[in-house]
């Protein structure tokens, strides 16, 4: 094994571990937020082992993601993932309120675990998720 290319690799181990840090400090305050945003207690009802509030919420961690992941791998700038963090964060509140605008009774379909809303849910996140890391290109 050649330590020099072991050594060059490691050089990036500062940088990696500034955004790995910032990502997860952003993935708990994501997890904080929209836990508090939405009217069901998510973590009571995943304890409780409810599959759809795991879905949905699996969905939206993973649209969230998306986006975060996307400008990480653009830019050198740390403010830019923690702006653009905080959009993404945004951007899935926005779609919880839009799907359960157009599903009367979501809240309700989620805490009885309805598996079809939380995918439908889950699937709409992701989608947004995508979308949404696509437009944030430099």
């Amino acid at each position: 094994m050649d330590l020099g290319l072991v050594a060059k690799s490691l050089v990036n181990l500062p940088a990696f571990a500034i955004y790995m840090t910032a990502s997860l400090g952003m993935l708990a305050i994501f997890l904080a937020v929209y836990t508090a945003v939405t009217p069901y207690r998510e973590w009571t009802l995943l304890r409780e082992g409810n599959l759809a509030a795991s879905i949905s919420l699996g969905g939206a961690t993973i649209g969230f993601s998306l986006p975060l992941a996307n400008i990480i791998s653009h830019t050198n700038v740390l403010l830019d993932v923690i702006v653009w963090g905080v959009v993404a964060l945004a951007v899935q509140i926005v779609i919880w309120a839009i799907v359960s605008l157009l599903n009367r009774g979501l809240k309700e379909r989620i805490a009885r675990g309805d598996a079809a809303a939380g995918v439908f849910l889950a699937a709409t996140s992701l989608a947004g998720g995508i979308v949404n890391a696509a437009c944030m290109s430099y």
